[in-house]
């Protein structure tokens, strides 16, 4: 950046990229670098400044593509880079503040190198420019070393051997971006990626021992979300007020530095997101996604999905089966609480619906959990905020429900949990509720959403699903919940007929009009009726199972019993509705020799009483209703464009132009 430069615009004309990117080929010995990496000023965060900071260096690092298999520059980068972190975990012990600083930005350096030249290139090409030498142009080593390989060991390296202090905050955050970075090739394919350099590099070699070390580390990292240290004090203090963003450089290294400069325009604060308070756990998080979907190799499973399906509780001292490779022990009360508070995000959604799907000992350990109200009640936030949710965040939500309630003694205990005053429940006030009777109307809610604007039948069938795991377990619901559950009933039944009539007119102007096409109210009429059905299995399953338990269920079905009127000999129906016809018949007698004008409290005493006296042996038994969740075939297909959509808009640091990538759609959720 030469003497008077003091915006990002300037860069291309530094003098130092200049020569980096130039003609000229630079020893690893050459003083050269350490001026290179002694400038200072905080990585920037927002995207605005990062595509600052990437259009200005664009031109730089297609310079370097152009000379680099002349100069090898790229490789002598690399080198001098690597040399250095062999050093590091000494220099955190000995608080080598400029050694550590230094060592970060050749990494910020690499890293931003990187970032262009896999969006620009193949990765065999990226990894030819990484086996360039000083020599004739194009020449390249000749030896084994694969430095490419080595760069992403030694990242692995780094994050898993440095201790996190103050002065190593960055270096880490960093180091997790790199190989975030190093794995982006995903986002210039439209196709998943089944094979891959990369992939080689992480499921074989020298990376492979690292696997259970390197999961075990980001996971510790999301749990303790350790927040960043204050600007400037784990390096150098501020020289003055007035540079805002910049901070002083060691008087020791400060002949022929990078002059300091302002992101244009960013004031006087680093930008950054204020819902994120660290930085490390969510890049941590981020890595862990990316690396737990990858694909299989043809002959090697993915080793880092291994890890995070067997990994056990520190508690847990049993032995791991010989079978189970890249095994770990974690403290899962931590990871546990972790969980429960940052279930706002994405990224901690899929990484508690892929515990919960995937290892069976953190689907143990948090069922059995007394106080599984706090994880339950962010995931129904997030249904009942469905309005301002992106649809994968809400399907994620959902299928966490659809398997916790596959589980009959979460059914159980969802009605035992008594909750008080749920704020964020708008449409009436609860000052008193069950976490069950909460999760039926939070469900209900969705599907009566879902109804009106999304229609996604996938949804719907979740939905209903969970209910229906739950409906044997009914308990003590609460009145607001009954009456809910009849008011879905109601709405289909008015959708039923709706369509119905649609389809007798339609097909009476059809006798007159052959020449026009039919809409299909045959596939409408289906879905509606297998829902409708459905609807009935889970009201007749509480009856059932649990109808003294749920004097408001009975109560909310007499007060609509006009419904079900039109169902009875339905023939998809009638089934069904003999029991839900037995019991409205039974109670309705009952309330009728006790005479009119009776009060609710009065009703629901005479249903209190009247249960005790219904012969349960004229209830009719049918299957219990129970749903699995099963993944999709090639669940990759969607998981894989999902998680690198959360990269794409979560990942701090890390900027790619919307019009280069061909994974997923901008506008898309």
């Amino acid at each position: 950046m030469g003497s008077n430069s003091s915006r990002i615009s300037d860069l291309p004309k530094n003098e130092y990229l200049q020569k980096l990117s130039g003609t000229e080929s630079v020893s690893e010995n050459d003083p050269f670098w350490n001026q290179l990496f002694s400038f200072s000023f905080p990585a920037p965060t927002s995207s605005s400044e990062l595509k600052l900071l990437e259009e200005a260096t664009i031109s730089v690092c297609k310079s370097l593509v152009e000379n680099n298999p002349r100069t090898g520059n790229l490789g002598a980068l690399t080198k001098v880079f690597l040399s250095r972190t062999r050093e590091l975990r000494l220099s955190a012990e000995c608080q080598n503040h400029i050694f550590i600083w230094q060592t970060h930005n050749a990494l910020f350096i690499i890293c931003c190198l990187l970032k262009v030249f896999i969006c620009e290139m193949s990765e065999e090409e990226l990894q030819l420019h990484f086996m360039y030498e000083e020599k004739s142009p194009g020449s390249y080593s000749s030896n084994s070393e694969d430095l490419l390989e080595e760069l992403l060991c030694s990242l692995v390296q780094l994050i898993t051997d440095t201790p996190l202090l103050d002065i190593t905050y960055e270096i880490s955050v960093e180091a997790i971006s790199a190989m975030v970075v190093f794995l982006s090739c995903q986002l210039f394919h439209k196709e998943v990626l089944r094979q891959s350099i990369s992939h080689k590099y992480l499921m074989q070699g020298p990376c492979l021992p690292y696997t259970s070390k390197l999961v075990k580390t980001l996971l510790y990292n999301f749990i303790r979300q350790e927040k960043p240290p204050p600007p400037g004090t784990h390096v150098f203090p501020p020289q003055s007020d007035g540079g805002g963003l910049l901070y002083g450089l060691a008087s020791g290294v400060a002949t022929g530095l990078w002059s300091v400069f302002t992101l244009g325009g960013a004031g006087s604060k680093a930008a950054a997101s204020p819902e994120l308070t660290s930085p490390l756990a969510n890049q941590s998080l981020l890595l862990l996604l990316v690396l737990v979907n990858l694909t299989d190799a043809p002959d090697t499973p993915n080793p880092y999905r291994q890890a995070v399906t067997s990994f056990k509780n520190t508690q847990d001292s049993s032995p791991f089966p010989s079978s189970v490779p890249h095994a770990f022990q974690i403290n899962f009360n931590s990871l546990y609480t972790a969980l429960c508070e940052q279930q706002t995000s994405d990224q901690a959604t899929l990484l508690l619906y892929t515990l919960l799907h995937q290892n069976s000992n953190v689907r143990t350990y948090m069922l059995a959990r007394t106080d599984m109200e706090n994880l339950v009640l962010p995931i129904l936030e997030i249904l009942y905020h469905v309005e301002e949710r992106n649809s994968h965040h809400v399907y994620m939500a959902l299928i966490i429900l659809l398997i916790l309630t596959e589980d009959d003694g979460f059914n159980r205990s969802i009605h035992e949990v008594i909750l008080k005053n749920i704020t964020w429940y708008s449409e009436r006030v609860l000052t008193e509720i069950s976490l069950g009777s909460l999760l039926i109307l939070v469900v209900i809610r969705t599907i009566q959403y879902n109804m009106t604007r999304t229609r996604d039948k996938y949804l719907h069938t979740n939905c209903l699903a969970a209910l229906a795991n739950m409906s044997a377990q009914f308990r003590s619901l609460h009145q607001y919940a009954a009456q809910r559950i009849i008011s879905l009933f109601s709405l289909l039944s008015k959708k039923h007929n709706k369509v119905l009539e649609q389809a007798t007119q339609s097909l009476r102007g059809s006798l007159s009009s052959s020449d026009v096409p039919l809409p299909d109210y045959a596939q409408d009429l289906s879905v509606i009726e297998e829902v409708i059905r459905m609807m009935l299995e889970i009201i007749n399953s509480c009856l059932t199972n649990s109808l003294h338990h749920n004097p408001n269920l009975v109560y909310a079905l007499l007060y609509k019993r006009d419904l079900f009127e039109q169902f009875r000999t339905h023939p998809s129906f009638q089934d069904i509705m003999q029991n839900i016809d037995l019991v409205i018949s039974f109670f309705s007698s009952r309330l009728l020799q006790a005479g009119a004008e009776l009060s609710v409290e009065r009703v629901l005493e005479i249903i209190k009483q009247g249960v005790v006296a219904l012969p349960k042996d004229r209830l009719k038994k049918f299957p219990e209703l129970k749903f699995k969740y099963v993944e999709e075939e090639q669940p990759e297909e969607f998981f894989i464009p999902y998680v690198w959509s959360l990269v794409y808009n979560s990942a701090v640091g890390l900027y790619w132009n919307p019009q280069d990538i061909q994974l997923f759609t901008m506008d898309s959720d």
